[in-house]
């Protein structure tokens, strides 16, 4: 046949001939069906067919002359031109040869697959998936095709579209000849993904560009959704290094909203409610997860394989629901982060002292890039009302398509109700390197016209929108500068979501990893109430706990349980992951009781201490009555992460260990659940540990010198009290004498020492003091890693 290919002849060396995403395709039923990934077939319409019907039509002079009177700077006029080139193309008559081939092919589909057989039409531009030039998401697609006459006005549809108004505009920033470009039709037998669910999996963080991890997202129906950014899908997250050693490292899942679905229809498809009861489902099992992830690794190690470099992949994926078998749709290298790798510079945004601006807070939604913008808001409901946007202001709308492309390039940042972070206004996002905040749920009702709004998406996976003008700082610092440093400096980190940012700055680990940070934030519930929930007589917290726990059916006790234990694994095997193989340090938790009194059902598990700085915590709760089931879920959780996972770098530290008996106790405790290969670090933070660290290094393995405790146990200076804050000083010399005592005791027991509290983060001096000491490690807070290692480096 002239114009028609089947996949099965067609490879990556084909893109001249068939485009990007369907050489891709062909790429992949040829080399990747033997090792059992499966993908739907079909058949492709050449790109020499394009040329043969604008020739055939006489279509290219009066396309040329279009182009040519073309202003990228009218909008309106932009639009309406690029719609007359579409015209053109679509409403021409497809030749007859062409027409000939295509029906014939799609018969030998219907031979195999039954009469009026459903496909999918796909556009593939020539140009398409290169290195240098992302076409995707810029042709059209068509699902649900059936009939050859729906075939045939689906291919023109897809011919047209090569002039759509992002595609137009893509091509002129980037140096195209629009005249050089062709597109080639792609039809692939559909997956009944409308019976169950679809969506993209990325072989990277999308965020960072942290490579060890695969990112899945997923929602019900169609996979169009994921994609365009209607519905906020489910999240997951796996570690490749581990995955690929047998593991089974499910990192991060996160409940989308999930709230409608598209299905077939008379009309192709169409847009359905989902049930409450599958919204708050996750809409793929672990298994599914795990299957899918190893199907990724795959993919990508065979088109790294081919580039002779590594290639992370964008990948649209289908579980059908008549055979409940995933597929693998196609596959494309990502090219934002591909090109980045060798970035040499870090570029930090921070605001200082943002937690009071809370009550500034608009909406948060799922950030993308790591910047922090303001600007005057412009809510723009549709497209039609695109030319309306002023430069450097920030556009606040639904959702976008790729007819938006335009004004997202002259937005200052994006804020969209609807998305999540693999949708278009995502994907075009982090191309244009906008600072973007998706699936805010209510930003168009939260977020007025005219009024001045900051973005801040610094902080990991969250993105705020806050009232107002806030100041920030920027740091810039280059990430290979920390090579010969006299001390380890490593990382203090709470929040997972920062983890695979912060993880690319120069670092030599994590020196803490908080553990009450996780379960205030990502778990919310006192532990004990789900030990005990017959305890908790308040129904607003029995409410509240269901809500939270969605997903973990309450048919008996444990199950409760096991959320706590999934979650916490999640959450901080996520930060293991981040900087795998370096080592992590996790502390167990180290809630004051008034602080887990604050969790939901704390006020019944809780006693009220008069001074919980001192009181009821760290150690002395791990074999109390009040929290021994507590900590033998934190304990189980840590296995998890270990065992399951196999991320074997973490270490576990224990806080405020009062005496050496009840260091004892706690060390066999969790060894008798982690066995004796975990190491277990202490926190030296009480003057005992330094009086008696060399008993101490007879029972752990290392130590971490907390120097906030530290100072506030030697001066006898509450730090909680405002009256006697000034006497609470690190730099004081009864402070600096203690700090002396225990480097110089833990390092005549040969056992490594560092510090992870406060004071080398606020003073420099502190930093040159602890080096003289030979201390081994220092671990800060993120905002002052790029400018302790600038001091240290100069």
């Amino acid at each position: 046949m002239k114009f028609i290919k089947h996949f099965e002849s067609i490879d990556i060396n084909d893109i001249p001939t068939v485009g990007g995403k369907n050489a891709s395709l062909g790429e992949m039923i040829q080399k990747l069906t033997p090792l059992g990934i499966r993908i739907p077939t079909g058949f492709v319409v050449t790109a020499n067919s394009y040329w043969h019907h604008l020739k055939t039509n006489k279509l290219e002079e009066e396309i040329k002359e279009l182009l040519s009177k073309i202003d990228k700077t009218d909008l309106k006029e932009f639009s309406q031109t690029a719609q007359k080139i579409r015209d053109l193309i679509a409403q021409a008559k497809l030749p007859d040869d062409l027409t000939e081939e295509i029906k014939n092919a799609y018969h030998e589909m219907e031979e195999k697959y039954g009469e009026n057989c459903d496909v999918a039409v796909r556009s593939s531009a020539t140009a398409e998936d290169l290195p240098e030039a992302s076409f995707a998401g810029q042709q059209e697609t068509f699902l649900n095709i059936r009939g050859e006459e729906a075939l045939l006005e689906a291919s023109r549809q897809c011919f047209s579209s090569l002039f759509t108004d992002r595609a137009i505009s893509y091509r002129i920033d980037h140096g195209f000849d629009h005249m050089t470009v062709a597109l080639s039709v792609g039809i692939q037998k559909m997956i009944r993904s409308d019976l169950a669910c679809a969506g993209v999996a990325f072989t990277l963080d999308t965020e960072s560009g942290h490579k060890d991890v695969i990112f899945i997202n997923a929602s019900y129906g169609l996979g169009e959704n994921v994609v365009k950014g209607t519905v906020i899908p489910d999240e997951f997250y796996v570690h490749k290094p581990t995955l690929e050693k047998g593991f089974k490292p499910i990192l991060k899942k996160r409940l989308g909203s999930k709230r409608v679905k598209l299905v077939y229809s008379k009309n192709q498809t169409e847009n359905i409610p989902v049930s409450e009861k599958e919204q708050k489902q996750f809409c793929l099992s672990d298994n599914e997860i795990l299957e899918l992830s190893k199907q990724s690794l795959l993919i990508e190690k065979h088109y790294s394989d081919l580039k002779k470099a590594w290639s992370p992949m964008d990948i649209e994926w289908a579980k059908d629901g008549t055979d409940g078998k995933l597929y693998i749709l196609q596959a494309r290298p990502e090219t934002v982060h591909a090109l980045k790798q060798e970035k040499l510079t870090f570029e930090e945004f921070f605001i200082p002292k943002k937690e009071q601006y809370k009550n500034k807070i608009l909406v948060t939604g799922k950030s993308i890039g790591r910047k922090i913008v303001y600007g005057k808001a412009r809510l723009i409901k549709d497209s039609k009302q695109m030319d309306t946007l002023l430069d450097g202001e920030i556009l606040v709308t639904e959702m976008t398509d790729p007819d938006w492309e335009p004004i997202m390039k002259k937005a200052a940042g994006i804020v969209t109700n609807r998305g999540g972070r693999t949708c278009h206004a995502a994907i075009v996002s982090r191309e244009l390197g906008t600072t973007t905040i998706v699936g805010t749920t209510n930003g168009t009702e939260k977020i007025k016209t005219g009024e001045e709004i900051t973005l801040d998406c610094s902080s990991g996976e969250v993105g705020t929108v806050y009232e107002g003008t806030i100041p920030f700082e920027k740091t810039k610092v280059n990430v290979k500068s920390k090579r010969d440093l006299p001390v380890k400096i490593m990382i203090n980190i709470g929040s997972p979501d920062e983890a695979f940012s912060l993880s690319k700055l120069p670092n030599d680990g994590v020196g803490l990893a908080r553990l009450e940070f996780i379960i205030a934030s990502s778990i919310q519930i006192h532990p004990m109430a789900l030990c005990n929930p017959e305890k908790i007589i308040d129904k607003k917290a029995l409410e509240s706990i269901e809500e939270i726990t969605t997903g973990y059916k309450n048919t008996h006790v444990g199950n409760k349980k096991q959320f706590f234990i999934d979650k916490l694994a999640q959450e901080a095997g996520t930060i293991a992951a981040a900087f795998y193989p370096k080592p992590v340090i996790i502390r167990l938790s180290d809630f004051k009781s008034n602080e887990y009194r604050q969790l939901i059902g704390g006020e019944f598990f809780e006693p009220e201490e008069q001074n919980p700085m001192l009181g009821f915590r760290g150690a002395s709760r791990y074999d109390h009555e009040k929290y021994r089931e507590a900590f033998a879920l934190e304990c189980a959780a840590m296995k998890k992460i270990r065992d399951e996972m196999g991320l074997d770098n973490i270490k576990l530290m224990i806080p405020f260990v009062r005496t050496v008996a009840e260091g004892k106790a706690i060390v066999k405790k969790v060894r008798k659940v982690m066995g004796d290969k975990i190491e277990i670090f202490m926190m030296c933070e009480v003057p005992s540990n330094v009086i008696l660290i060399d008993q101490f290094s007879d029972i752990f393995d290392g130590f971490s010198i907390g120097s906030n405790d530290l100072t506030q146990m030697t001066l006898g200076v509450d730090r909680d009290s405002t009256l006697v804050a000034p006497l609470f000083d690190e730099r004081d010399e009864a402070v600096k004498k203690m700090i002396m005592m225990a480097i110089e005791g833990a390092h005549a027991k040969k056992k490594p020492i560092g510090i992870c509290g406060q004071a080398p983060s606020d003073y420099p001096e502190f930093t040159t003091f602890l080096i003289e000491q030979n201390i081994d490690s220092i671990s800060l807070n993120p905002d002052a890693i790029l400018k302790e290692i600038m001091l240290l480096g100069d």
